[in-house]
């Protein structure tokens, strides 16, 4: 029988699987999708955190910490980030210890075969945002997962060498750390390439997490040798070993990025990829480069919420769903009320119908940003919310008046100065692509899914877009990834961010809710039953304990449906306590693996 720790992981990728299944439910036709996916999902879904009672809510309590907090995903990572930390490091030679680490011990989900974004908020007060998002091939076209008659071939954007984009996290750690690090790339990798080379001791967290794709890991030599234990799944207590890895980590900590993309590591990726039908070139890892730019930033009941921008999604859909909710009593009405739901979901539904139409990677796109956040049009989608009855999605187009329309990992962490790093970076699948470029030791991504494959048709996370986000040479697909850092009179109160592909938004979005008008501490906010709505498909996922039998029957004859999920997400955030003055640490109960900790 599973041990009790056991059916507390959780893997964002099940909520993948259940936004295709209710696609599906409703006549859509998400072609991206395999029977594979679905597979290795179900086994997620055997492994899932419980339902948290209201009582048990009451009584989370948040790691306290007086002078820095790491938060992340793998208490081994956390630890990690901790000692740099007392090593006299800054938060962001922490966060790039963690990053490298994370690749190590958390290797669904934490990566150098992928990439990501990074919000910065410094002691002196400059807040930045860093783009090391994958890149789409060269010789990628809008129809890559297009067959000769228009129709989206299942699998080819998630199952094949098509699905893998131009890693981006290894120049993007690096070049935080030539920026605004203040140790050296040896000193900061050392800690990862030791666990990789030693190996370490997996927890029930760890192993239920590898067991989701075995059988995957069964059909490649090179994946198998590392992470099978001699042909069979590893167990609690087991120690996990990865060489190759290992010896990657040494060639990126000698030679930095040019290792990894003018170097051995890049013509072992792109010969797999040549071996396997994909299109990824060395001219492609020669031409990636990583973006500094400004983050999104609105306000909301007097703090300031600093997000990120496109290429992510995140940081405008959530500030429009801010702007939208703010003139509400949201704090009167309660946690998990009848109206707190219906103006949220509304919201929500609004803000995801433009996602979906016009943000795109703003060095093919222009994204107007000034116009969705504006409080003209802000006030036009207010309006339109009806305060008694549900508005079909069908009823909701992008409002701007055009024409159209799994895994992750987060880790946040502040030092003794208030230097904050607020980090969520991806291979988008647990374990990506599932395979890994020769003697490499890493999995690749699968991130061109998040590319619109074909405009209207739904990808893995049930996102219906347009052709603002198509494939094109060199494009970074759009993300969802919310990277996020609030303040409060220009000071530091709170990291926040998720995996967790589309609900990424609405959980990093209800962490700050839950803190902000619902008055709980940063344990009970990313622990707390979650609401999620993106415009299509039109159903409300709602985690267990969330709604009372009353209030979910009163909304239902307001016109809502209901998909119960057990859980997703993994928000690993802290927050500043003003009134204390103490950090409080919080490791969502969804990955008992993880761990906050600080000093």
């Amino acid at each position: 029988m599973p041990s009790k720790n056991t059916h507390k992981i959780i893997s964002s990728f099940m909520a993948l699987a259940l936004l295709m299944s209710t696609a599906m439910a409703q006549g859509a036709t998400p072609q991206t999708t395999t029977a594979d996916a679905a597979t290795i999902t179900q086994q997620a879904l055997d492994a899932t955190a419980p339902a948290t009672t209201r009582a048990e809510l009451a009584a989370a309590k948040p790691v306290l910490a007086k002078q820095a907090m790491v938060v992340t995903a793998q208490h081994l990572a956390t630890q990690v980030g901790v000692d740099i930390l007392k090593q006299g490091g800054n938060a962001v030679d922490a966060a790039v210890a963690v990053g490298y680490a994370l690749a190590v011990v958390h290797p669904c989900c934490g990566n150098i075969g992928g990439g990501g974004f990074m919000v910065l908020h410094l002691a002196e007060g400059k807040t930045l945002f860093l783009d090391f998002r994958e890149k789409a091939p060269l010789k990628a076209t809008p129809t890559l997962f297009q067959d000769a008659e228009g129709n989206v071939v299942k699998g080819r954007s998630t199952h094949s060498y098509l699905g893998v984009g131009v890693p981006g996290t290894v120049m993007g750690l690096n070049t935080a750390l030539a920026t605004y690090g203040s140790m050296s790339r040896k000193q900061v990798m050392a800690p990862a390439i030791k666990l990789a080379r030693d190996g370490f001791v997996l927890t029930a967290g760890d192993v239920n997490i590898l067991h989701t794709r075995r059988e995957d890991f069964a059909k490649y030599p090179n994946v198998s040798n590392t992470f099978l234990n001699h042909g069979k799944p590893y167990e609690v207590g087991d120690r996990l070993v990865q060489p190759q890895l290992a010896h990657t980590l040494a060639l990126i900590s000698k030679e930095g990025s040019h290792a990894f993309y003018r170097g051995h590591i890049a013509q072992a990726v792109v010969k797999a990829s040549k071996e396997n039908g994909g299109l990824l070139s060395l001219q492609d890892f020669a031409d990636y480069t990583v973006n500094w730019a400004q983050p999104i930033a609105c306000g909301y009941h007097g703090y300031t919420i600093m997000s990120a921008p496109p290429p992510s999604s995140g940081g405008t859909t959530i500030c429009q769903i801010l702007q939208l909710i703010q003139p509400y009593p949201i704090k009167k009405w309660g946690y998990g009320s009848v109206k707190a739901i219906h103006y949220l979901v509304e919201a929500e539904r609004r803000a995801f119908a433009d996602r979906n139409t016009y943000l795109g990677d703003p060095a093919f796109v222009k994204n107007p940003i000034t116009d969705l956040l504006s409080p003209k049009h802000i006030a036009q989608m207010r309006a339109s919310i009806e305060p008694d009855k549900a508005t079909p999605s069908s009823e909701i187009k992008g409002s701007l008046g055009a024409d159209e329309g799994q895994q992750t990992t987060h880790y946040s962490i502040v030092d003794a100065k208030g230097n904050a790093v607020s980090i969520t970076y991806t291979i988008n699948y647990l374990f990506g692509l599932g395979q890994i470029a020769g003697d490499t030791g890493f999995f690749l991504n699968n991130e061109m899914d998040d590319f619109t494959a074909k405009p209207g048709v739904p990808n893995s996370f049930g996102l219906v877009q347009g052709r603002v986000n198509q494939i094109e040479p060199g494009k970074r697909p759009l993300s969802s990834m919310s990277p996020t850092i609030v303040l409060k009179d220009g000071k530091l109160f709170m990291v926040t961010g998720s995996p967790g592909g589309s609900t990424i938004i609405s959980t990093t979005l209800e962490s700050i809710l839950n803190v902000v008008d619902f008055g709980m501490n940063m344990q009970q906010a990313v622990d707390a039953p979650r609401v999620h709505h993106q415009w299509y498909p039109d159903l409300v996922f709602i985690e267990p304990g969330l709604l009372t039998p009353k209030t979910q029957t009163t909304l239902k004859d307001m016109g809502y449906r209901f998909k119960e999920v057990t859980s997703w997400g993994a928000d690993e955030a802290i927050l500043l306590n003003p009134k204390t003055g103490l950090l409080e640490g919080a490791n969502d109960r969804r990955r008992p693996a993880g761990l906050a900790a600080g000093y």
